[in-house]
Parts: C-alpha cells; sequence; structure tokens
C-alpha cells in the first residue's frame, strides 16, 4: 500500500508517523516498535521514533505499506 501523509507543521516524528497509521496504539510504544521491527526512512534502517520527517521523505514500513510525506494544503477561509 502507498499513501501520502499530510503534515501540518515543519515537520512530524517517526513515533507520530506509526501511531497516524495505526501501527501504534500510543507514542509511548513507538521504541519498543522500532526496536523489534525494520522501519526505512528514505531506504535506510531507522530505529528513532524522534526522528523528523519533512515533506518529500519515504517511509517504508514492512507489512504495512510505503508512506510519502507531504505538506498538507492550507485552506483559505479567510471572509473577503
Amino acid at each position: 500500500m502507498k499513501a501520502k501523509i499530510a503534515i501540518t507543521g515543519d515537520y512530524m516524528t517517526l513515533g507520530q508517523v506509526l501511531k497516524e497509521v495505526n501501527v501504534i496504539s500510543s507514542g509511548g510504544q513507538a521504541k519498543w516498535y522500532l526496536a523489534e521491527n525494520t522501519v526505512l526512512v528514505d531506504g535506510e534502517i531507522e530505529n528513532r521514533r524522534g526522528r523528523k520527517l519533512y515533506p518529500g521523505m519515504m517511509v517504508e514500513i514492512p507489512d504495512e505499506g510505503t508512506f510519502f510525506m507531504a505538506q498538507a494544503q492550507e485552506k483559505d477561509n479567510a471572509p473577503e
């Protein structure tokens, strides 16, 4: 499965991504998950839950999918 994950701020951490895609149920599980499973960031093994992910980066989680980080589109709802 390939999917996009929208980043609303400047970046998102790897732990937040794992929670976003429902691989873990709480942020506290990220360290354990990364110690027991292989996760690739831009093709390289990553085990730091605090790894900052920016738009354009790719996260591969075996048996879960490939996720592309993208900047969230801001909605212009300002009254005229």
